[in-house]
């Protein structure tokens, strides 16, 4: 009897010490979690993403595929408690940073990692370096617990496949001088690509932020921000893209002389003509006085400009050292 008592202590110590102490734990402050009741998560209702903004970025026709739960989740803190038959699945959402050429399923692809490699829409096969940082959602943990099996995964090979396409259907838009229809940007190095993608990195890094908003709708991982930081040509075309940039430096800078140039004569023309017109108005204005005073002087009648006239002739008269007059005959 006593042997029986024995393994019922047992039993319900190791109960006690198993599912009891054992079902409180706690929460630390980059992690969210969520429990699951014999492996159904615990849900908010019948909410689904579909009623959460993040699903604003999923067209018509993934909006009808990726429909996940809302569930409850868990915020940092405790001791909260489980019971045995619940389970909680814990996920970090601190932000992460991964190289945007590793591929976590075949480690030696893309030069074991290093460069990703993409073609141009001249058929010309680039190298592209870069990293990308990314968090799992909050808001979709039903979509990075459950929805899909490996969902960085899934995640980076969205990201590859946007930026691939991109790359091979990116185009600049022209750069016009004001004022002309002559275009002095990409048609002298003839529309080359590389250079293009080089030159609009900061584009192509918004474009992919905005085309990779749906992956926290699609896979519960959120793209803080893409930074492609090298394009590179391949090795045998190299030497030859060094020197048609070298070219377009050459010629550029000669357009920015010839453009400096040309600015400068215009202001100094432009300066030329307003001294000239200053120093006529000079010359006019007294001229101009000198009429306006004789005309004041005849309206007040014919003897006062005669008197003036006088006057001015004895003026004259006085600073002179000889007077010749012409006598009548």
């Amino acid at each position: 009897m006593s042997v029986f008592i024995g393994i019922a202590f047992g039993f319900m110590a190791w109960f006690f010490l198993r599912y009891v102490l054992g079902g409180f734990f706690t929460v630390d402050q980059n992690e969210r979690a969520v429990k699951t009741r014999f492996g159904k998560a615990n849900r908010i209702g019948k909410a689904t993403t579909l009623d959460d903004p993040i699903a604003d970025h999923l067209n018509e026709k993934d909006k009808e595929r990726y429909i996940y739960p809302q569930m409850r989740v868990i915020q940092p803190g405790g001791p909260y408690f489980k019971w045995p038959w619940e389970k909680v699945h814990k996920a970090s959402i601190a932000t992460e940073t991964l190289n945007m050429a590793r591929d976590l399923e075949t480690p030696s692809a893309n030069n074991n990692g290093q460069m990703l490699e993409a073609v141009t829409k001249d058929q010309l096969n680039i190298g592209l370096t870069g990293q990308i940082r990314y968090r799992v959602s909050e808001r979709n943990l039903y979509a990075y617990l459950f929805g899909v099996k490996n969902p960085i995964v899934h995640t980076m090979g969205y990201f590859v496949a946007i930026l691939r396409q991109r790359i091979a259907n990116f185009e600049s838009q022209e750069a016009l001088i004001e004022g002309s229809n002559v275009d002095l940007g990409d048609d002298l190095i003839d529309g080359i690509s590389i250079n293009d993608l080089r030159k609009n990195l900061n584009a192509i890094n918004d474009y992919m932020e905005s085309e990779c908003a749906s992956a926290e709708a699609r896979y519960g991982i959120v793209f803080d921000a893409s930074l492609i930081t090298g394009i590179d040509p391949p090795s045998q075309v190299d030497s030859a893209l060094a020197a048609i940039n070298t070219a377009h430096n050459v010629v550029s800078s000669e357009i920015s002389l010839a453009r400096a140039d040309a600015d400068q004569t215009i202001v100094q023309s432009k300066r030329a003509v307003e001294i000239e017109t200053l120093r006529a108005q000079a010359e006019v204005e007294p001229l101009n006085s000198l009429a306006a005073q004789l005309h004041s002087l005849k309206e007040n009648g014919d003897g006062v400009l005669e008197a003036y006239l006088r006057n001015v002739r004895l003026k004259l008269y006085s600073k002179a050292q000889k007077v010749i007059l012409e006598v009548e005959k």
